[in-house]
């Protein structure tokens, strides 16, 4: 890992009753692109509010380039770029008065910086004088990200930026994303889609406001040891409740169109599937496979349960 650009130590949020984040610590290096993956309510936004001064930690303290996140947050302003999960630009303004005024904030001006934004900016350049609203998903995340580096941000944070958009777009932004890592440009992005994880350096799998473990994506995926399945079969919801009723079955999830299993021994995919037609009295097609991200997430959150 680069220099540590940021160091995160036992950050806690509370609201009221209910503990948002609990003892979060971990570091961040230089040029990183480093992921928060886990579902709604994880922890995840609460986390990056706070990196990005926001919210204020009810306990612990953190540091973004040596600067403290709660005594020097009018410094870090002027350095961090931020991209909030729900669209937060200005709807009535064009796409060119939006970039202006963001530019005007920072005290620069698009023609000084043009030079950062223009692989995003010019992909929704031709619609400059269409009102923000008008825009479809996608173009409003470009022109999100657009505004968010238009003062030559240090550090970027990108709060589940593909969600909602359609699937072309999220490929499109993640190839951005890349794009600005290479530039040395330390992002944080948060996501609920698992597989977004395999294109981060590092991720950090977040639950129930805690880290269940922090690695890159293909160290996660290696440690996975259980022997593993994937089912098909007709009667999709009778067959997963049927799955996990069986002795050999640890765990059973529904993945697309199959249904992954781990299974306590391991057994050729042959026996098992004679021993899930026996069961089952129906047609069925088992074969083993290799794990995904999404398969040592659910691993992981089983474990700490």
């Amino acid at each position: 890992m680069n220099k540590t650009f940021v160091n995160i130590e036992n950050i806690s949020k509370f609201y009221g009753e209910i503990k948002a984040l609990k003892n979060i610590s971990f570091s961040v290096g230089e040029g990183e692109l480093f992921g928060l993956i886990g579902p709604d309510g994880g922890g995840k936004t609460s986390l990056i509010r706070i990196l990005t001064t926001l919210l204020k930690p009810t306990e612990g303290r953190a540091e973004i380039n040596g600067m403290d996140i709660v005594k020097d947050f009018k410094k870090l302003r002027k350095i961090i770029g931020y991209m909030p999960g729900r669209f937060s630009l200005y709807e009535d303004l064009t796409v060119e008065e939006n970039l202006k005024f963001f530019a005007t904030i920072f005290n620069t001006t698009i023609k000084e910086n043009y030079h950062l934004i223009e692989d995003i900016y010019s992909q929704i350049e031709p619609f400059k004088n269409r009102r923000a609203g008008k825009l479809s998903g996608g173009m409003k995340q470009k022109l999100a990200l657009s505004c968010a580096l238009i003062h030559k941000p240090e550090i970027l944070f990108l709060d589940e930026p593909t969600t909602g958009i359609d699937a072309v777009s999220r490929v499109e932004l993640w190839e951005m994303l890349k794009k600005l890592k290479d530039q040395n440009l330390t992002i944080i992005v948060s996501t609920p889609y698992m597989d977004e994880a395999n294109l981060c350096d590092r991720v950090a799998f977040m639950q129930k406001g805690e880290i269940m473990e922090i690695n890159p994506p293909e160290t996660i995926i290696q440690e996975f040891n259980e022997p593993l399945y994937s089912v098909k079969g007709d009667d999709f919801y009778h067959l997963l409740l049927e799955l996990r009723k069986m002795e050999i079955t640890k765990t059973a999830f529904p993945f697309g169109d199959s249904i992954h299993l781990t299974a306590y021994n391991n057994i050729n995919p042959s026996e098992l599937n004679a021993m899930i037609e026996e069961r089952m009295r129906i047609k069925t097609e088992t074969q083993k496979i290799s794990a995904n991200i999404e398969d040592c997430f659910m691993a992981k959150m089983i474990n700490t349960e």
